[in-house]
Parts: C-alpha cells; structure tokens; sequence
C-alpha cells in the first residue's frame, strides 16, 4: 500500500492523497439510504483532467477499483467507494472555464456546484435549466446520472442539456465528445453514452451546457383534487394546453402535510379543503413579460378548474418559492419521518393512474407504508417506503419495480442505477440488453476497474 499511495502521490501531490485516518466520513457514503459506508483505501483530488487520466492507467495496471465522487448527493450508491478501491474526488475541478455568451453555451468542470453556476449565468441573464432539487449537486454527478428534476416537462434532463463532454478513459486516454454545436451526424454518439453511464466507461473532466434565456417572470397555480386519478386525468390536458409548463408536480396530501409543516409553510388552504384533498397538482409558467404570464396564468386556472380541481390557488413569489424548494427537500422530510427506501419509478404519464393503483395494492398487501409526490409532467413518481423487515421492504420494491417496467416504464427516471438496484436491473432487463451494455463495459474499460458493482453486480 506504501508503494501505491506513493505512485497516486506522485500524480496529484502528497498534499492531495489521502489514506487511513485522514479520510473524512463524507468520502464513505452517498446519500443513498440502504447502503452502508464504506471508506476507500486511497481518495486523490486531482487539479487536471491530465492528472485524472493518469489516475485512471494507474488503476487499470494494477487493477484498483475507481469510484468518482462529486458532491456525493447522489441516491443510488454510485458514489459509495469500495474498501480496497481509489476514489476520485473533483472537488478541485471546480472552475467554471467560460460563460460563451454567442454560442449559449458553459464551458465547466465536474466539480462546479449547480449553485454556483447558477449564481454565475444570472449575470449574463442565462440559464442552465436542470434542475434535480439539490444546488449543491456537481455538474460531473449529473452527468453520471442523467439527473432530471422538476423542469425537465419543459426543458428536458441532462443528456438534453450537454452539448459535448472531455473524458478520461480507463486506459489512460483523454478524449472529446460533442462540442459547442447543437447538431452532428459523424460517428456513434458518445457524448450520450457516457452521459447516464455512472463512472463505469469513463470519467468527465469537463462539460459543455446549453443554455437557455433566464425569463423574468414565473407564476405558480396549487390545485386541491380528490384523489390522485383526478391528478393524473389534468395532467395530459395540461400539457396539450400549449401554455408550455415549466413544472408539473403531484404531491399525495400526506405528503404535502409533511413538507409544508418541515418548511413552516402557510398556503392558505382552507382546512375543509384539506381534509378532502388527498392530492395536490403545482404547475409553474413562466414568460418573458408579465402581461403574458397573467393571461397564461388566468387561462391554467380555468383549466384546472374544469378538470376538476376543488380549488385554485395562485401563489405569489415568496410562496411559490418556498413552495417548489418544499418539495424539492420531499427526499429530507421523508428521510426525517424515517424512510427506509426512496424510488423513482418511472412510467408513461398517461399510466400513472394504473401505476398508483398496483402502489397501493402492493403496500396493502405487505403492510407497508407507501408515499410520495412526483413529477407528473413525465410520469415520474418519486416513493418513499417505510418497512422496517428487509425481507418485506425487499418483495415491495421488487412489486413496484416490476409494475412499472410492466406498464412500459424503467426503474429509475433520474436517481440512477447505482449499487442500490444493480440485481433488480439485471432480473428485470431484457437479457440481450444487459449483455449488450456488458460488451460497450468492457470496451470502455478492459480491466473492469471503473465502479465496479454499479449498474451490474
């Protein structure tokens, strides 16, 4: 170990190797909720996408398991390192290289904050619009991901939003993918390969975004509706309107409650309405005048009404703010009341009335307690699972799995795969498929040393 803590040494600096005791718990542990940290042999903090490679022909000559780490937010155990493995912290990857301004386009490293990239564009009246929940989030992470979040109904998810990548493979080599252009037709794609991949093909050291106007103006409407199927019947008609939603969100009322009282949050809802409500619609608009927005506005509120919301509710900014930042912190309130699992199925919108009907016939079945909110605009229903008994909380997650791959939908729509359901992957994919994506692994990365547990077991 001497000698491979001197070799890793040797690329990034003393100064940027860590072993043993100096290893801080943060490196153990995404925030995943059924995985145990697990603290690495080695953690480099490489400054270059040159000392990154470096790294990575290191590993693969002696056969080190590499794990990236981002801000390590993730849900999926994709960022947990293994005991014997090297993990790769782009922490000092930080920059944001250039704001191209002609071209709507970021040029950014792995390591740069959604937050700070955020704070950054608002000068130049841009936008990244990917928006998973979590500012705190690295670029690289979403990328391994292909995190989505609330806007992705209007603006997409991140393999939506990456124009080109730079990549350290495990061989040693840096290559380019993509660049500041919005259209190719040369060869495989392989911007997009990577992009969802995990760290198992290779490791971005770079990214460029699209980016988007930052338009002014945002209006919030919050509808009260009897049941979820009523949420899920508006949903379609919605996003038929033309008025081009920014967010489309459900929120079951249990869920709701949760959320609203964690946040200190007064909505106005008279209680009447509440204790018939047992779910919620939040729809954002947003334009670039104000008139526009409320005609858009007043126009989604007959709408919703006609659909059958009980009510409406049109939000000014500080509720509306505090709101849609409510919901996006739904994963901490559920962690709080004591979650034991947190899912992302995701299913044709159109379904998720048939979807919700399987969730509650399996949490009945296994007496298990189910709740969530999603993103409704593109059928991803995010579930909190509350069951102590592994052995149960494991045949509920498989029954839910398996409804929504059942109903033509996938396991996961932006948590990933990780190291969380790599077996339910492997039971629930088409075997081809699975083999397939085994070959383009070992083509990526020959000696298997990039995340190995994720995605396949």
């Amino acid at each position: 170990m001497a000698d491979m803590a001197a070799r890793l040494a040797g690329i990034v600096g003393a100064d940027h190797l860590l072993t043993g005791d100096a290893i801080g718990d943060d490196y153990a542990h995404d925030e995943a909720l059924s995985n145990d940290p697990v603290k690495p042999a080695y953690v480099a903090l490489p400054e270059t996408a040159e000392q990154v490679a470096r790294l990575l022909k290191t590993a693969t000559e002696l056969g080190i398991p590499v794990t990236a780490r981002g801000s390590g937010s993730g849900l999926s155990g994709a960022a947990r390192p293994r005991p014997d493995g090297l993990l790769i912290s782009f922490e000092r990857m930080a920059a944001i290289l250039e704001i191209d301004t002609e071209n709507h386009v970021a040029v950014v490293g792995p390591g740069v904050s959604l937050e700070e990239l955020d704070a950054e564009l608002a000068k130049h009246g841009l936008v990244y619009p990917v928006y998973p929940g979590e500012l705190s989030a690295s670029i690289g992470g979403n990328v391994g991901t292909n995190a989505g979040g609330m806007r992705a109904i209007k603006y997409g998810v991140t393999r939506n939003n990456v124009l080109g990548l730079e990549a350290a493979l495990a061989t040693g080599e840096l290559i380019r993918t993509g660049g500041k252009f919005v259209k190719a037709s040369t060869g495989y794609d392989l911007t997009q390969l990577i992009i969802g991949s995990e760290g198992t093909l290779a490791l971005v050291t770079e990214a460029v975004l699209k980016l988007q106007p930052r338009l002014p103006h945002q209006g919030t409407v919050l509808a009260p509706f009897v049941d979820l199927d009523e949420v899920a019947r508006a949903v379609p008609k919605i996003v038929a309107s033309g008025l081009g939603p920014l967010i489309v969100e459900y929120i079951d009322g249990l869920t709701m409650g949760a959320i609203t009282y964690r946040a200190q949050l007064q909505l106005g809802i008279p209680d009447e309405v509440k204790e018939t409500s047992h779910a919620y619609l939040v729809v954002q608009l947003e334009s670039r005048t104000a008139d526009r927005l409320d005609e858009d506005v007043a126009e989604l509120g007959e709408l919703v009404s006609s659909l059958g919301a009980k009510d409406v509710y049109v939000l000014e900014g500080t509720a509306a703010n505090k709101l849609i930042d409510a919901r996006e912190k739904a994963f901490w309130a559920a962690k709080e009341a004591g979650a034991d699992d947190i899912i992302d199925t995701v299913i044709p919108r159109a379904s998720l009335p048939q979807f919700m009907e399987r969730v509650r016939a399996i949490a009945q079945e296994n007496n298990t307690f189910v709740v969530g909110c999603g993103h409704a605009g593109d059928g991803n229903v995010h579930l909190a699972v509350l069951q102590k008994d592994s052995e149960v909380r494991e045949r509920v997650l498989h029954g839910l799995f398996e409804a929504g791959v059942s109903l033509g939908g996938a396991i996961s729509g932006e948590h990933g795969i990780g190291r969380k359901h790599a077996e339910r992957f492997a039971a629930l994919t088409d075997p081809a498929k699975v083999d397939l994506m085994r070959r383009i692994k070992t083509a990526f990365d020959p000696a298997g040393v990039l995340n190995p547990g994720v995605l396949f077991d």
